[in-house]
């Protein structure tokens, strides 16, 4: 009733209205008659519905808003089921931040520049703490999570010892053995608790110093103050202070997985960005 009104306020004749709402004048008369007998009053000052009563006037203004705001509505809940609109909520580990989603959101947010992408960097565990509280739609971390969560391998990478590009080990072009690491200046992270060999168990003990944050990390190790294990993707190829030398004795690896909840329980948005998500990292599956 209120957009047929409002189409005769606007066209200025119910042949207008009719054509502009493909209905016909008569069908058009019996609803205008229909929202008159509801309100109780009338709404035009002649029968040719050419201008309003000053009940009309007011009646029209507020039902032109409520028609906009309803329109508004209306794109937003289709803006949400189509992915155009909406929020993803990530929760992932730092070495994952820097390395790879850079490239998967730069091409979702082509497709989807409406859709809010909310991004945190945590440890393993943390990631799993807020998928299992329904805090985050996907997790990328090293995580076992509980049964009704979706969950495949995204990639696995070998560790290797980081080091500035100038040091020692670095010049010396050979894979690294623990023996090489004994009385260095060893920094830990969270990821060393991956690694089981026998032989690192005393060379972890013996750190002075733990940095749980990536990016501090690095930015100690290409300083010189010490040197760390890290799986191959979380150091940036690009970074010409640091040099990954891989590790004679270990075959310690890291294997990340890409966890969700169902996809069927999954906004819309968020199921988008998982297709994006394995587009790009479709060749890293391999091992590394």
């Amino acid at each position: 009733m209120l957009r047929c009104f409002c189409a005769v306020v606007q066209q200025g004749s119910l042949n207008e209205a009719a054509s502009e709402l493909g209905r016909t004048p008569s069908a058009v008369s019996m609803m205008l008659k229909q929202f008159e007998e509801h309100i109780g009053a009338p709404l035009f000052e002649t029968a040719r519905k050419s201008r309003l009563t000053p009940l009309g006037e007011m009646i029209y203004s507020e039902a032109r808003r409520e028609i906009e705001h309803f329109g508004r509505t209306v794109a937003a809940i289709e803006g949400l089921s189509r992915a155009e609109e909406g929020q993803v909520r990530l929760a992932v580990t730092p070495s994952v931040a820097t390395a790879i989603l850079p490239a998967v959101i730069r091409h979702f947010r082509r497709d989807h520049p409406k859709v809010r992408i909310d991004m945190r960097d945590m440890d393993s565990g943390s990631v799993q703490r807020e998928l299992e509280a329904e805090r985050a739609d996907i997790g990328i971390a090293t995580i076992t999570v509980a049964s009704g969560f979706e969950r495949k391998l995204l990639f696995s990478d070998a560790f290797g010892v980081v080091c500035a590009r100038d040091d020692s080990l670095a010049s010396r072009g050979e894979p690294v053995g623990w023996g090489d690491l004994a009385g260095r200046d060893f920094i830990a992270n969270g990821l060393c608790r991956l690694i089981e060999d026998p032989g690192f168990a005393a060379i972890r003990d013996a750190a002075l110093m733990s940095v749980p944050n990536t990016a501090s990390l690095l930015a100690l190790v290409r300083g010189g103050v010490g040197l760390t294990l890290l799986p191959r993707r979380a150091v940036p190829q690009e970074d010409a202070g640091l040099a990954f030398l891989p590790l004679a004795e270990s075959e310690a690896r890291r294997d990340l997985y890409l966890v969700s909840q169902p996809r069927r329980l999954l906004p819309p948005s968020a199921r988008a960005f998982l297709r994006v998500l394995e587009a790009e990292t479709s060749d890293l599956r391999g091992d590394v």
